[in-house]
């Protein structure tokens, strides 16, 4: 089965392909590979270009920092490392006949605006490389992004063409006409269930324990599976492996601090960050008939990195936030509480100097709970999800034009929900059931193989092919994902590329676009089938001058088998009773211009889209779009270093209206001999109204100076310039004659500031 991407490739292409490199005998050739630091904390580098110097002979370092170039003439050459933010290194090597060399290459970081990178020889590189949708936007980059003060890593990717929100106080990523729950997020090789805290206003991750971030929009590879959607893949720093260093930040929304530094023959991270609401609130006298929420999160990484010999290394990292929310008085007593737990340990080994493999061990529990009285009304609800997997992949780097990966993935999931209404409280572990309650427990195994190989067809042609095969248990359902991306260099500045693949997945989210209070994940069992989708995807790559990227897509997604959550349904005891099963499909065109490199860095980016749903048993089985569907998208982010003390930056979007189910008419029962009764609100079609177009203007200074002798920033930041309060939704209030239309409206300006300290 793995080797099905191998076959396909040599059914492609003749014996021999003129314009191919030439190749050598095997003992004839010689191998480089090594590994790619930091010069000072010796922490790993991905996707570095390491090439020779007057050949087309090259690679990318991988989730690793690992590269290897096969396939290489003896003789002496010029050996050329270059990495965004540091200074381009150059070292003379001889190579033998026959001769594999391992490396270790160190590159020191310098300012953006003066590195050196030799873009010819780099885009000889990228040849060999198939990246559709794929976004790269450096991590230093992602940082200036803040919102109150903090950056955070789904705020950043909410300002690319492509990508929507709910609302300004979502962190939810609606990819492609694809919703939150159709992306695999994925850290150190961990899923995470829900990666955002309560409110949504921020993400779990720490931008301070991240030191990569990939994000593919569409047409990712066979290596990545069990989503419709994208893939966020998402890598923790190891740890500086020279000194210990410090970094803290103080604000007036919340507060974080980092340290790491050596340990054995490797390193450590942690990190922490938390909010302090709740502390604040403790000192305000209390009001029992108007209280004030009691809110707080925090979140914690943790990784520990060991080099048990040059070929082998071992990882193990943590993972952990919690949200919590009370509110007690004036008849209301309730209590929110979500938190993330994830683990992994992982082990990478080098066999010969070709093949790299990947052992991951992992685990994630997500619990989300909801419990309270209201006047005499007791409710609790509860999920949660415990997922423990296993993951191993290989690259074999076979030559200079052919590399080939595989792997498996197995999982045991086990789901818990519980609800009970006006009843004694029990909970999911206790395994009690009273009447009026919902006690659900279901367990799951998945397991999943692929095998996928990229392929340097001729110099200005590459493909890649792959397959991904799955089976769950649950469901009895055997699942195949062919993929196939194709890459052509049709000019020295202009590439074209295209994606095709089939994606499955058998996970379902209950949940409200509105709140993230309470989102729900259960499985696809017996009585649904799996939702999957197509992906067709052409893209237009360019380099119109130095440091810039200019590049197009247009995409065309099948939505099969999606869920839409009944609401109404009081008692469920299989999927099926949860969720409406439906079709739909998605389409639109981005444009994206993005500068790294300089005093002014950035992007712009435009998108169009269009999304349609359809399900037998909603807006009466007629076609409606979503209501995070946003027609028009567009995006500007800008910093600009004005000098060695002081940086500026700006962020603004400009969006179509979100759309909302407006009212035909009002329906009033009277009870027999009372003037009062109940009133509802007739719905008209479904989400067929849009609310008014959304906009903001987001500010931010960052002076750099000293504090006690050590590094510091002073960061300020003013969200939402010119206060636009845009609608987060709209209601009708029957209790009022005629009935009133009521706007729920975002927040206004939102000025902050805060000190960050590196010691």
């Amino acid at each position: 089965m793995l080797l099905l991407p191998v076959v396909l490739n040599a059914a492609l292409l003749p014996a021999a392909t003129p314009s191919a490199p030439a190749a050598l005998p095997q003992d004839e050739s010689a191998t480089l590979n090594g590994y790619v630091v930091d010069s000072l904390s010796r922490e790993t580098l991905i996707s570095a270009t390491v090439y020779l110097k007057g050949s087309k002979l090259g690679a990318f370092t991988n989730k690793a920092g690992f590269f290897t170039i096969t396939g290489i003439p003896p003789g002496t050459y010029t050996l050329v490392i270059t990495f965004l933010g540091y200074k381009t290194k150059e070292i003379s090597i001889t190579l033998a006949a026959g001769e594999s060399r391992s490396l270790r290459l160190e590159l020191t970081q310098t300012a953006v605006e003066t590195e050196g990178v030799d873009v010819v020889a780099e885009r000889e590189v990228e040849k060999r490389q198939i990246t559709i949708s794929k976004v790269n936007i450096p991590v230093e980059q992602l940082k200036q992004l803040r919102v109150g003060g903090e950056a955070d890593v789904f705020r950043s990717l909410q300002y690319l063409p492509g990508i929507l929100t709910s609302s300004q106080l979502s962190s939810g990523l609606y990819v492609r006409g694809g919703s939150p729950d159709q992306n695999l997020v994925l850290l150190d090789g961990t899923t995470v269930y829900n990666p955002s805290h309560l409110f949504g206003f921020f993400s779990t991750f720490n931008p301070d324990a991240i030191k990569d971030v990939e994000l593919i929009k569409g047409g990712f590879p066979a290596e990545y599976g069990g989503r419709l959607s994208a893939v966020l893949d998402l890598t923790q720093k190891d740890g500086n492996r020279s000194e210990f260093e410090g970094l803290g930040s103080l604000g007036i929304v919340s507060s974080r601090l980092s340290m790491e530094g050596p340990i054995g023959n490797g390193s450590w991270f942690l990190g922490g960050r938390r909010t302090y609401l709740d502390l604040i609130v403790g000192l305000i006298p209390e009001d029992p008939e108007e209280p004030l929420p009691d809110f707080r999160f925090y979140d914690v990484n943790l990784k520990v990195s060991q080099s048990l010999s040059q070929d082998d290394r071992i990882f193990a990292s943590g993972f952990m936030s919690e949200d919590d929310l009370e509110l007690n008085g004036a008849g209301i007593d309730f209590n929110i509480g979500i938190s993330n737990k994830t683990g992994s340990l992982r082990w990478t080994r080098l066999y010969g100097d070709n093949f790299f493999t990947t052992l991951n061990l992992t685990a994630s529990r997500y619990t989300n709970g909801f419990n309270g009285n209201n006047s005499g009304f007791e409710f609790e609800v509860r999920n949660t999800i415990d997922d423990y997997s296993l993951k191993g992949n290989f690259e074999w780097f076979t030559t200079d034009a052919l590399t080939i990966k595989g792997g498996f993935e197995a999982s045991r999931l086990s789901f818990g929900y519980f609800q009970n209404f006006r009843g004694d409280r029990t909970t999911v572990e206790e395994g009690e059931t009273e009447t009026g309650s919902t006690n659900l427990r279901i367990r799951d195994w998945t397991y999943a193989v692929y095998g996928q190989s990229n392929y340097q067809i001729t110099d200005l042609l590459s493909a890649q092919t792959g397959l991904r095969m799955s089976y769950i248990t649950l469901g009895d359902e055997l699942m195949a994902d062919p993929r196939v991306a194709m890459r052509y260099q049709w000019q020295e500045n202009l590439a074209i590329k295209a994606a095709w693949g089939m994606f499955h997945q058998h996970l379902r989210l209950a949940s409200n676009p509105d709140f993230t209070f309470f989102d729900t994940w259960l499985p696809t069992d017996s009585t649904v089938p799996p939702s999957r989708s197509l992906h067709y995807v052409l893209s237009l790559e360019t380099k119109p001058a130095k440091n810039y990227e200019l590049n197009f897509d247009v995409y065309y997604k099948t939505l099969d088998n999606i869920s839409e959550l009944n609401r109404f349904v009081l008692d469920a005891e299989t999927t099926e009773d949860v969720f409406y099963v439906g079709n739909g499909e998605s389409y639109g065109a981005e444009v994206f211009l993005q500068k790294q490199a300089g005093r002014l860095t950035g992007w712009v980016g435009y998108a169009v889209g269009w999304i349609e749903a359809r399900f037998d048993s909603v807006n009466q089985g007629r076609p409606f779009r979503p209501k995070y569907d946003r027609r028009h998208d567009a995006k500007l982010v800008l910093n600009y270093e004005l000098n060695e003390h002081w940086d500026i930056g700006a962020s603004f979007v400009y969006q179509s209206g979100q759309s909302y189910t407006p009212a035909t008419s009002q329906f009033q029962s009277l009870f027999r001999g009372e003037n009062e009764g109940t009133s509802l609100t007739i719905p008209a079609e479904r989400y067929s109204l849009r609310l008014p177009n959304s906009h903001q203007l987001n500010l931010n200074v960052n002076y750099k100076t000293t504090l006690f002798d050590l590094p510091a920033r002073l960061l300020i930041d003013i969200f939402n310039v010119y206060s636009r309060r845009d609608i987060w939704f709209r209601f009708y209030d029957t209790t009022e004659e005629p009935t009133e239309v009521t706007d729920v409206r975002l927040l206004p300006i939102l000025p902050t500031i805060a000190l960050e300290v590196k010691f």
